[in-house]
């Protein structure tokens, strides 16, 4: 028995070293490394689906994926994303038409107000022909590929002290707070209210102080921030049907194997369907809990609205960048 021990002692010792010898890869198996930058806080639907994605992706693809998600700008600051993606420093995030149209103007168009009808006609516009060429220019342009449109809800316009509002006459003299971009500040003074500019975080002082006398939000955002709180009206003009797009750099994206590549496709269409399923959910329930809050509900002329605003829009130079019959082909899909 001894014998046999000293034999075989040796070629165990030769075994253990090659453990600690090899690299670790040689013996565990290469992950994609997949980091999720986002602005979202945790309870929001944008930051929950990142949860389904990771979660989608570990049963189709066990053990193939590294998935870490950073959320409240946790990683990268929101506007550094579209940049970090490009160089490969950052492997996923959500990007709005606003990110995507200052390199690729085609997006200039999904900034403006009623122009996608409901959320069926958004991912009908997306998930179709012209999301194609959009993204395929975004995939050429920005080093960024998009995977999945979510919903980021209808915005509405909320005021701070009660007001009749039935056309854009009504708004006018109104300080519209609005983020601080041309496309934004267009959008609300084609509404026709003075835009403001100002910063997410300053919108609820800026309610309660009287510096704006409005903000224009999908109204799930409406009770997160507790604008509420500041707030005596909803004016439902439902004025711009928002997305956001699931996107991956193009440089992982491309050092991916086909199926793996399928994988994560499939995991941000999960990731989206959850969200904008949820997301439809809450707002059809969330008017009655604003009017617990004290709030008045009310809905404008909203031809009216739409009217001035195309209007407005086709006047623009905004407008006249979009590509030729862009709008149109949008406008027809059914």
């Amino acid at each position: 028995m001894n014998g046999l021990f000293f034999r075989l002692a040796p070629r165990a010792l030769l075994c253990g070293l090659l453990v600690f010898a090899l690299p670790h890869n040689a013996w565990a198996q290469n992950k994609t490394l997949l980091r999720i930058s986002s602005p979202a806080v945790p309870q929001d639907w944008h930051a929950k689906m990142w949860t389904v994605f990771k979660e989608n992706l570990e049963k189709s693809a066990p053990g193939e994926c590294d998935v870490q998600i950073y959320l409240n700008s946790s990683l990268f600051k929101q506007a550094a994303e579209p940049a970090a993606m490009a160089r490969g420093n950052l492997e996923l995030s959500t990007l709005s038409a606003a990110d995507l149209s200052r390199q690729v103007p085609y997006f200039s168009v999904f900034t403006a107000g009623y122009v996608i009808r409901d959320v069926a006609h958004q991912q009908k516009v997306f998930n179709g022909p012209i999301g194609e060429e959009g993204f395929k220019q975004v995939s050429e342009r920005m080093g960024i590929k998009v995977l999945a449109t979510a919903y980021l809800g209808t915005r509405q316009l909320v005021l701070r002290e009660p007001r009749i509002v039935k056309t854009p006459a009504d708004l006018k003299g109104i300080k519209l707070r609005m983020p601080a971009a041309k496309e934004w500040l267009f959008l609300g003074e084609s509404l026709g209210a003075t835009a403001t500019p100002l910063s997410f975080g300053e919108v609820y002082m800026g309610l309660k102080t009287g510096t704006i006398d409005a903000q224009d939000n999908p109204l799930p955002t409406v009770r997160a921030a507790r604008f509420y709180e500041v707030s005596r009206q909803v004016v439902m003009t439902g004025h711009l049907v928002d997305a956001l797009f699931i996107a991956i750099s193009q440089k992982t994206w491309d050092g991916m194997k086909p199926a793996l590549q399928f994988k994560v496709q499939q995991a941000a269409q999960a990731a989206a369907s959850y969200n904008n399923g949820n997301r439809l959910q809450e707002e059809a329930q969330i008017l009655d809990f604003l009017k617990q809050q004290g709030l008045g509900i009310s809905t404008p002329d909203l031809a009216a609205f739409r009217l001035h605003v195309n209007n407005s829009y086709k006047t623009s130079d905004i407008g006249k960048s979009w590509p030729p019959g862009l709008l149109e082909r949008i406008q027809a899909v059914r």
